[in-house]
């Protein structure tokens, strides 16, 4: 996913001289103490499965000081369907960062096959930060929680001027409204917290499912704690490149954007679809481009909508969002439709506020304490201008500043280096064509792990592999693997 060029691994090797980050800790607080045992009780919240409970786990805020300030970590289970044949416990981590999986048990972990929910309790949990575990809120401004401002799309000029200043901000608000958790929120961080669960519940060894930046937290745990692994599938991955962390999973959308765009203009050209673009699938990209400008120059009102306007970048985001899951594609298309014709539809609903800010604090705070970012806007109009040039459907958003480039702390530990050191329990499942997780940078994490992991490529399209955008070969695999242990001999392909 994540492409690196000498003079961003220089900036970054810089950056870890000159801010004085250390190794990372390898610690967990479970080695020196047992938790106590999780007290279970029925989850609050509507729509979740009566067989899921709840418990709520004190863990330190920073494990370089174990015995310092404690902070919550909520988690929630649904027991194996099976005593009997039960092997152990089976983590599912979410995507974000800011995401969360307490209702996963209750949603995605029904998905699973009987056989693997025999042999799993299925655990969920609400990250550092994330409520209603010990929650964090920036207080940012409403204009600052739009997607385009959270993903940092330039001025149809390509200025970054906007973003710089967005990204001051955002900053200033977290270091006023943030707390000390704040600077504790982390992917290691957040690795620790999975080892304390693993104790707390009494298992030896843990299980996992991770997905999308859960995949960045599951190689983590994976290179913290290898010999507390059991079975470990990693489902559309981040590159784990130890130099740029999540910055060029930011970088990646470039690649995504053009490995999907294809499939796209197909569906969008095909006789009889009622969303129908174009008479050629060769048509469709020179359409968007063409009203992507249109709309940077001349915006249509948006009532309802943040902000109150469409303009190219709102076009451009709201491709991203679709292309996560094909199943959008009509969400795109009537956007498209409706602003050839100078109307737009009715304004998407917004998530509470509380909830919103709550997500762009934790996902602030994990990206930029994960790895240093560059504070001059130089190198950020330098990748932009060359990524508008390469790459124009992303309009240089990939190498543009985020939050990070004036971000008040400095990263405590050096970004995750994933190894080839550990035992071989990792399957990795990856979609051909992922517009936010592509396919060069799970073979990126792949090369990472080595021996240690097998790799199932899914002839499909979309974000999610495992059942939900993959294929039914893909699915079969994982399963078989989630429930004997039964991994390829060497990575496969499934049409």
């Amino acid at each position: 996913m994540k492409q690196i060029t000498k003079n961003a691994a220089l900036i970054a090797a810089a950056s870890a001289v000159v801010f004085g980050v250390v190794t990372p800790l390898t610690a967990s607080a479970t080695d020196t103490a047992t938790p106590p045992k999780p007290k279970w009780k029925k989850c609050a919240g509507e729509g979740l499965d009566p067989r899921q409970e709840c418990a709520t786990l004190s863990v330190p805020m920073d494990y370089a000081d174990p015995g310092g300030r404690k902070i919550d970590i909520v988690v929630s289970r649904i027991p194996s369907e099976k005593p009997s044949a039960r092997r152990g416990a089976l983590l599912l981590i979410a995507g974000g960062p800011g995401g969360d999986s307490l209702g996963d048990p209750s949603g995605k972990g029904q998905k699973l096959p009987q056989s693997v929910r025999d042999a799993y309790d299925l655990i969920g949990f609400a990250p550092r930060g994330n409520a209603p575990s010990t929650s964090v809120n920036c207080g940012v401004e409403h204009k600052d929680l739009a997607r385009t401002s959270l993903r940092p799309w330039p001025t149809p000029d390509g200025s970054v001027t906007e973003n710089m200043a967005t990204a001051r901000r955002i900053s200033d608000a977290c270091a006023r409204n943030g707390g000390e958790l704040m600077k504790h929120i982390s992917t290691l961080d957040n690795a620790r917290d999975i080892d304390s669960i693993r104790a707390a519940l009494g298992e030896r060894k843990l299980s996992a499912w991770g997905v999308s930046y859960g995949t960045y937290v599951g190689s983590a745990y994976a290179e913290l704690f290898p010999h507390r692994t059991d079975r470990i599938v990693l489902d559309s991955s981040d590159n784990a490149d130890p130099v740029r962390a999540e910055r060029s999973w930011l970088q990646a959308f470039e690649v995504g954007v053009e490995d999907n765009f294809p499939e796209f203009a197909k569906w969008a050209s095909t006789q009889g679809n009622p969303y129908r673009l174009a008479d050629t699938a060769a048509e469709v990209r020179p359409l968007f481009l063409r009203l992507a400008a249109r709309l940077d120059r001349e915006p249509i009102p948006w009532p309802g909508a943040n902000p109150e306007e469409l303009n190219g970048n709102i076009l451009r985001q709201a491709m991203l969002d679709s292309f996560y899951d094909p199943d959008d594609y009509p969400v795109l298309a009537e956007l498209i439709l409706a602003a050839q014709k100078g109307t737009v539809p009715a304004a998407p609903p917004a998530p509470p506020e509380s909830a919103l800010q709550n997500y762009t604090a934790v996902g602030a705070a994990t990206i930029c304490n994960d790895a240093a970012w560059p504070r001059s806007a130089a190198v950020y109009e330098k990748g932009v201008a060359e990524s508008r040039a390469k790459y124009p459907l992303t309009a240089g958003m990939p190498r543009n500043a985020m939050v990070c480039a004036a971000w008040p702390w400095l990263p405590k530990e050096a970004p995750l280096r994933v190894g080839d050191r550990g035992p071989s329990n990792v399957l990795l499942v990856q979609n051909e064509r992922d517009v936010a997780t592509p396919l060069s940078g799970a073979v990126a994490l792949r090369e990472d792990f080595g021996r240690r992991a097998v790799m199932v490529t899914v002839d499909a399209t979309g974000h999610d592999s495992y059942l939900d955008n993959g294929n039914a070969c893909g699915d079969a695999v994982v399963s078989r693997f989630l429930a004997t242990g039964e991994r390829p001999r060497a990575d496969l392909y499934c049409e």
